[in-house]
C-alpha cells in the first residue's frame, strides 16, 4: 500500500474513533477530509494513474 493510502486509511481510522469525542459531523469532516487531502497532494501523473488503475477494477 502507498504512502498516500495508509495516510487515506488512517484518517478514516481516526474519524471512526473520534465519532463518540467530537460528534458525527466533525467526525465526518476527518472521514471525508483526510482521502481528499491526500488525494490532491498527488501529482498529476500521480492521479492519472490512479484514475486508470481504480478503471481498470471497474471492468472497462
Amino acid at each position: 500500500m502507498s504512502t498516500n493510502g495508509k495516510i487515506a486509511l488512517g484518517g478514516v481510522v481516526a474519524g471512526l474513533v473520534l465519532i463518540p469525542l467530537i460528534g458525527f459531523w466533525l467526525s465526518l469532516l476527518v472521514i471525508v477530509g483526510v482521502p481528499a487531502v491526500a488525494y490532491l497532494a498527488l501529482d498529476p501523473s500521480q492521479r492519472r494513474r490512479l484514475r486508470r488503475v481504480s478503471r481498470k477494477q471497474i471492468g472497462r
